[in-house]
């Protein structure tokens, strides 16, 4: 996998940057968005650059390429999952409890109608 997924020698850089710090950052994004009512596309939009930034920590930390086309997509397809599933999460919450009288939780991300 080092080389394909990552390009660190150790797969555990990879996740402390990519998936804790990454992940983290991107889990408050999604949740940042949806407390403002804003649209999904705002996520994506923060989550390409966050990439950018996350990419920037790896070549800063590590000596890793900057501007690497395939790390950079792999590194933002796992912010996309973070950052979707903190979205959805928090969206669910405020749809469950501002509009009570209307939707219901279905699971942690989503709802339905009562």
């Amino acid at each position: 996998m080092q080389g394909i997924i990552y390009e660190e020698p150790s797969v555990l850089q990879f996740l402390f940057i990519t998936c804790i710090i990454g992940g983290w950052t991107a889990w408050r994004t999604g949740k940042s968005v949806a407390e403002n009512w804003q649209s999904y596309k705002t996520v994506i939009v923060y989550t390409l650059l966050l990439g950018v930034g996350i990419r920037f920590v790896h070549h800063a930390l590590f000596a890793g390429t900057m501007f690497s086309p395939q790390y950079y997509v792999v590194d933002t397809i796992v912010l996309l999952l973070f950052s979707t599933a903190g979205f959805r999460y928090y969206r669910t919450r405020q749809m469950a409890t501002s509009y009570y009288w209307l939707y219901e939780k279905a699971s942690p991300f989503s709802w339905k109608q009562k």
